[in-house]
C-alpha cells in the first residue's frame, strides 16, 4: 500500500502521547461499547420465537416469562460485572478475573471462549444488519436484494474494519448517531404500539408462519422451552464489553464504566421485554416464507410502510452493523492482554500509527468475513455457536470474582461474593443448557476449538519461554574478537547487480573474498569465467559443477568445506538481490534466492547478507 492512499485511508499517523487524549465520555461509550448488546433486540425475542412455533400457538405464549427470565439474569450479571469494573479497572475482562482467581488454565479458557465469541459477534451481527437490509427492501418492493447478501456483509466488514483501524477519535460520532437512533426508534415504537393498541386495536397483519401440529401438548415440553431460553440469552452477549475496556473511559474511569453500564442493562431490559410483549400482543412470529424479521413485521404494523418504518429499518440494519464494532473494540485488546503475557504472538500487543491494535483488527476482521462466507450470512445459522463462549467467559469470570472476594474479606466482601456466587450459578446453569440444546444444531464446533485454542496459547507461552531462556545472559560467554572473516559471494552471472555484492565482500574480507558460481549447464561456466577476468574486481571466482542441476547442494557443500579449513572463523555469505519496481514483479525475481537463505539460515554459525540492487521501471 502507497505511503499516500494509506494516509487516505487510515490519516496521519498519532503521536503517542496523544493516546490518553482519546479516552471517551460516557455517552460516546455507551453508544460504542454497548451497540452489540442494544442490537441484540432486533433478533433475541425473533430467536426465541423461531424455537417455540414449532410448538403450537399455547407455546407462543411463553416467549414472555421466558424474556422475564433472561431478563433477570441479565440484571444479576449486569451487577455482578458492576464489580468486576471496580476490582479491575484497568480492563482485561473475564481472562484476568480467572487468571488472577482461579489459575491461567482457565483464563485461557476464558480468553479462548471471548476470541471465538468476538468473531462471532462480527460475523452475527453483520449477517443481522444484512438481513434488516434485505427486509426493507423487500417489503418496498425489491425482494432481489438478498440474492446479494454475502457480497453486502463482506462490504460492511471491510468498511467497519476500516473505521477501527482509523482510530476512536474518527467513529466516535458515527457510532453515537445510530445508537441513539435505534434507541428512540425502539422505545418510541413500543409507547406508540401499547397506546395505540389500548385505544384502536391490533392493525392487520400477515397470518404467521405455519405451526406444526396446531396443539399438541407434548410438544410444549421443558426441552422445548429450555431451547427457547437458551436461544434467548443472545440477549446477554456484549454486556462484558465495557468492563473489558474501562480504560478508554474518562476518569474517573472505573465509575464511569459502572454507570455506564447500568444505564445499558436498564435500556437492553426496556428495549427486550417491549419488544417481546408487543409480538405476543399482536401476534407476530418469524415468518419462514418472506424471511422478514419480526421486528420489520412490527414497525410495519405499528407505523405501516411509511417514513417511520423505513427509519426505524434503517436505524436497525446500522445498529446491527456497527454493533460489530465491540467485537472489534474487544477482540483487539485481549488479543493484547494474550500477547503481553506471551499467550499469542507479541505482533498483536503493538500500536498502530493510528494508536489502535491493528494486526489484532486485521485478524478479527480476516475470521468473521470467512465465517460469514461459509454460512452465508445467514444469522439464524450462526446464532447456535453464538451465546456459548460468552457464558463460558461469564461463568469463570463470576466464579473467580466469587474467590477474590472471598478472600480480601473487606467491608461488603460477603454481599459481593453472594452476587457473583448467584451470577456464577446461574451463568453456569445458562451453560449447561446451551450445550445440551445446541450441541447439534453447530455448538459442537465452539467445544472443539475452544480447547484447540487453549493448547496452541500453551504451545506459543512455551516457545517464548525456551527463547527467553537461550537469550538469557546468566548462561552467556562474552564474545571473543572474530579473527578472520570469509565472505562468499554468490553469483548467478556477469552482470551490474553482482557488483554492489564483491564490493560488499571485498569491504568485509579484503584477503579472504570468493566468489561462487553454480555451473548448471555445460558452456555456461566457461561463457562467465571469460567474462570474470574483465568484471570480476581481482575476487577469485570458483565455478561449481553439478551436474545433477542442484543449486542448493553444491552451495552447501562448499561452505561446509570453507568452515572446516580453520576454528576461529566466520563465514558470511553474500547474496545480491533484485528489487523490482512494481509488486507483482516479485513473483519474476529471487526465488533462487529465497531457497539458499532458507538453506543456509538454517545451518549454526553462518551469517547471510542480502545486497539489494534496486530496478528501475
Amino acid at each position: 500500500m502507497s505511503s499516500s492512499l494509506k494516509r487516505l485511508l487510515l490519516g496521519k499517523p498519532i503521536p503517542t502521547e496523544s493516546q490518553n487524549r482519546d479516552q471517551m465520555r460516557k455517552h460516546t461509550a455507551l453508544a460504542v461499547f454497548s451497540s452489540d448488546a442494544l442490537s441484540s433486540v432486533a433478533y433475541a425475542t425473533e430467536a426465541i420465537l423461531a424455537v417455540l412455533i414449532i410448538g403450537s400457538t399455547f407455546a407462543l405464549g411463553l416467549s414472555l416469562p421466558i424474556s422475564l427470565a433472561i431478563a433477570a439474569l441479565l440484571v444479576i450479571v449486569g451487577f455482578s460485572y458492576r464489580q468486576t469494573i471496580q476490582a479491575y479497572p484497568g480492563g482485561g475482562g473475564a481472562y484476568i478475573v480467572a487468571r488472577e482467581n482461579l489459575g491461567v488454565v482457565p483464563g485461557l479458557v476464558a480468553a479462548g471462549a471471548l476470541l471465538v465469541d468476538y468473531v462471532l459477534t462480527v460475523a452475527v451481527s453483520i449477517s443481522a444488519g444484512v438481513a434488516a437490509i434485505t427486509s426493507l427492501a423487500g417489503a418496498l418492493g425489491y425482494p432481489g436484494l438478498r440474492e446479494y447478501g454475502v457480497g453486502l456483509a463482506l462490504l460492511f466488514i471491510a468498511t467497519i474494519t476500516l473505521l477501527n483501524l482509523r482510530g476512536i477519535r474518527d467513529k466516535g460520532f458515527l457510532f453515537s448517531l445510530p445508537t441513539y437512533i435505534f434507541v428512540l426508534s425502539i422505545l418510541g415504537m413500543i409507547a406508540y404500539a401499547l397506546i395505540r393498541y389500548f385505544i384502536v386495536g391490533a392493525p392487520d397483519l400477515p397470518p404467521p408462519a405455519s405451526i406444526d401440529p396446531p396443539v399438541n401438548a407434548e410438544l410444549i415440553s421443558v426441552w422445548l422451552i429450555l431451547r427457547a431460553f437458551a436461544a434467548g440469552c443472545t440477549a446477554l452477549t456484549g454486556i462484558e464489553a465495557i468492563s473489558d475496556n474501562v480504560q478508554d473511559f474518562k476518569p474517573p474511569a472505573a465509575r464511569n464504566a459502572a454507570n455506564t453500564l447500568t444505564v445499558m442493562i436498564v435500556l437492553l431490559v426496556t428495549m427486550f421485554l417491549g419488544v417481546t410483549y408487543l409480538a405476543n400482543l399482536y401476534g407476530v412470529t418469524p415468518n419462514s416464507v418472506t424471511n422478514e424479521t419480526v421486528l420489520s413485521q412490527l414497525a410495519r404494523g405499528v407505523f405501516g410502510i411509511g417514513p417511520i418504518y423505513v427509519l426505524l429499518q434503517v436505524a436497525t440494519a446500522l445498529i446491527l452493523v456497527l454493533a460489530a464494532n465491540t467485537g472489534y473494540a474487544d477482540f483487539p485488546r485481549l488479543a493484547f492482554f494474550l500477547a503481553r503475557d506471551r499467550f499469542l504472538p507479541r505482533q498483536l500487543a503493538n500500536r498502530g500509527e493510528r494508536l489502535v491494535f491493528s494486526n489484532g483488527i486485521l485478524v478479527l476482521g480476516i475470521a468473521a468475513a470467512l465465517l460469514v462466507v461459509l454460512f452465508q450470512a445467514n444469522p439464524i445459522a450462526l446464532l447456535p455457536l453464538y451465546t456459548l463462549g460468552v457464558f463460558t467467559s461469564f461463568t469463570l469470570s463470576q466464579l473467580g470474582m466469587v474467590r477474590r472476594n472471598l478472600r480480601t474479606q473487606t467491608n461488603g466482601s460477603e454481599r459481593a461474593a453472594l452476587i457473583s456466587g448467584i451470577g456464577a450459578l446461574l451463568s453456569g446453569v445458562v451453560l449447561v443448557m446451551l450445550v445440551l440444546t445446541k450441541f447439534i444444531h453447530g455448538a459442537w464446533l465452539v467445544i472443539i476449538v475452544i480447547p484447540i485454542l487453549v493448547l496452541g496459547f500453551q504451545v506459543i507461552a512455551r516457545h517464548y519461554t525456551r527463547v527467553a531462556e537461550q537469550l538469557s545472559l546468566t548462561t552467556a560467554v562474552r564474545p571473543q574478537p572474530i579473527r578472520r572473516l570469509t565472505a562468499v559471494v554468490l553469483v548467478s552471472g556477469v552482470h551490474k547487480g553482482m557488483l554492489p555484492a564483491l564490493e560488499l565482500g571485498r569491504a568485509l574480507a579484503p584477503d579472504n573474498v570468493t566468489a561462487v558460481y553454480v555451473n548448471l549447464e555445460p558452456d555456461q561456466g566457461m561463457r562467465i569465467k571469460a567474462r570474470w577476468e574483465e568484471w570480476g574486481c581481482d575476487v577469485p571466482l570458483v565455478v561449481l559443477d553439478s551436474p545433477y542441476r542442484s543449486l542448493v547442494t553444491p552451495v552447501l557443500k562448499y561452505v561446509q568445506e570453507i568452515e572446516g579449513r580453520y576454528r576461529d572463523d566466520q563465514v558470511m555469505v553474500i547474496l545480491p538481490e533484485f528489487i523490482p519496481s512494481r509488486w507483482w514483479e516479485h513473483l519474476l525475481h529471487n526465488q533462487t534466492g529465497l531457497l539458499l537463505r532458507a538453506a543456509l539460515m538454517f545451518r549454526a554459525g553462518k551469517t547471510v547478507i542480502s545486497v539489494p540492487y534496486k530496478l528501475e521501471r
